[in-house]
Formats: C-alpha cells, structure tokens, sequence
C-alpha cells in the first residue's frame, strides 16, 4: 500500500510510512490531494508604510479581489489577480509583502511589541524580520542574524524596501548567540529544516529530503532552541516554528528540549488557528503541554504546512 500510494503522487516510500503513523491512512490522502492543489496568494499589508484601507482601495481600483485572513487583520488572500504581484509600483515600494497565511502565523504567536528587544536567530531573506518591525512600529531594537552571507543581501533589500529602520543585521551562525551576550524580550526561531510543508509550491520537495537530512537537521534545531532560551530575559518569550510536518522536526525537538532544559514551560497560544500539536509518535509520548504547540495543515487550512510553540523563559 504504501509504496503504490508513494509511486501515484510521486514521494519517497518513508515520507508517506511516517504521515500514515501520525495522521491515519484517510488523513493522508487527504494531505497528499491538497498537496497537488496550487495555493492561493496572500500577502501582508505593509502598515509602516500604508494603511490597510488605502492599499486595499488601490488594489481594488486595479481588478484586484482581496478577502481578509481570520486572525491576521493585515493578511489578505488575492482572489483575483489582474496583474503580477510582485511587479505592481505598490509592491515595489514596500506596501505590501507576497507571504503565506502560515509565514504569518509565527510572529503574530510571538506578538512583538513597540520598545522591546527582539531577535530573529535565522532572519533571512526577511518575510518574518519585517513583520517583526511592523508589530513593534519600528521602535525597539530588532536584532536579525543570519548564518549564511549569501541571504544577507535580500534581507537587507527587503529591510530597506518595507521601510525597517530599527533593526541591525548579523551574520553569525545563531548557536552562537549566547556568546553576544543580548537578553532578549521576545525571539522567533523559524528554524532550517526539511521544509516538508512546502510541498504544495515546490514538489521537488517530495524526493529532496531523506530521514537522513530530517535527523540531522533535528540535532540543529535542538541546538539552536537552546541557545535562544539561554538568551532570553526571564518571563522573555521564544516562538519555535518550522515549515516542516515532521514531528522529528517539532515536537520531538522541543520534548528533548524541555527534557534537559531547566526554566523553560509551554504557553498555551491565545488563538487557536492550527490544531494541536501531536501527543505522540511512533514510541515516543512527548510532554503533555505540547498539546498547546499547534500545526497547520494543507489539507485542512488550504495552506502549506507549518508548526509553532510558545514557550516562555521561567
């Protein structure tokens, strides 16, 4: 069964074992047929630049068909699209950003305000950094490193283009971050990972990864997960999120985490956008608050796939 079901829609034998383990055969169906779907546009309007109302007004008067995001007053899905998106002088002049509903979610779990210290550990090419600014009004210090100085140049295009002023780019490798010794108020950890979420807008994503590559990056994102708490202030607020599904990558990660980690608990998150993150797998019975960690679905958000836990520095 499961190499046929891996053969028709064209994944490696081990992904669709794993999915039928934490989701049921039905449910995996389902994933695999909304994975085949094309995703409908979404962007986020850009207020450090222009109100809500007016950009709305300006698109509208192009042909453009918008409807609001539940949970993301500043979301909008692009229902119709006269023109490209990412060509429109609006676009260009940093009124608005092309970001998945899911990319979305993280920093508005994370709920940055005006006035704090804030880090993004793995910030390039800047979707989340300059969502992060928009929450804080761009007042506050936003520290935004990356590990790789390829992506530096696009964040810092994309700094420039949305209008962040309050934010100082890094390159350093975010392991590290202990060593600068920033006690943080809030920190959004969009981890590297397998990106098997992603499915839906790049399908080479279906044969790319091994269990192999999830392991490794598993032992990454424990790494970088403790060198976020040990950079934030007490009471101080770390998001963990990734564009992957796998629960290697997710609860396993955090459960290690909290397993070793003295000071840490898991927030339950105010909005229940995503359903609640899983409660075992395989033999593994992970910590009963990650109940509150919550997972997006495409089959069941039309979305891509994502994960996110609150956890706060006690």
């Amino acid at each position: 069964m499961i190499i046929s079901i891996a053969k028709k829609y064209g994944y490696l034998p081990y992904m669709i074992e794993r999915y039928i383990k934490f989701l049921g055969k039905e449910e995996t169906l389902k994933l695999l047929e909304a994975n085949e779907k094309p995703l409908i546009p979404t962007i986020r309007i850009n207020t450090l630049k222009i109100k809500i109302d007016d950009l709305l007004n300006r698109l509208q008067k192009k042909g453009f068909v918008l409807e609001g995001l539940s949970w993301i007053p500043y979301g909008f899905k692009v229902i119709k699209s006269p023109m490209n998106l990412g060509s429109l002088h609006e676009f260009l002049q940093g009124y608005y950003y092309l970001q998945s509903f899911s990319s979305m979610v993280p920093c508005h779990v994370l709920d940055p305000k005006p006035g704090e210290t804030v880090i993004d550990m793995c910030a390039a090419p800047g979707s989340k950094s300059t969502q992060i600014a928009q929450l804080m009004e761009n007042k506050g210090k936003l520290i935004l490193i990356d590990k790789n100085v390829n992506r530096i140049p696009a964040l810092n295009i994309n700094l420039s283009r949305l209008g962040v002023y309050n934010s100082i780019v890094i390159n350093q490798d975010a392991i590290d971050l202990p060593k600068m010794d920033i006690k943080a108020d809030k920190i959004l950890l969009d981890a590297p990972c397998t990106g098997e979420g992603l499915i839906r807008r790049d399908p080479k994503r279906k044969t790319s990864r091994t269990l192999e590559d999830i392991m490794k990056l598993s032992k990454i994102q424990y790494r970088l997960l403790i060198s976020g708490l040990d950079s934030l202030k007490k009471g101080g607020r770390l998001v963990y999120s990734t564009c992957s599904i796998a629960p290697e990558e997710n609860e396993m990660v955090i459960d290690s985490v909290l397993n070793q980690y003295v000071g840490v608990r898991i927030l339950k998150i105010k909005d229940q956008i995503g359903i609640p993150g899983l409660e075992k797998f395989e033999k593994n019975i992970f910590h009963p608050d990650l109940r509150h960690s919550q997972r997006i679905y495409p089959h069941i958000h039309n979305s891509e796939g994502f994960f996110y836990c609150l956890l706060e520095r006690i």
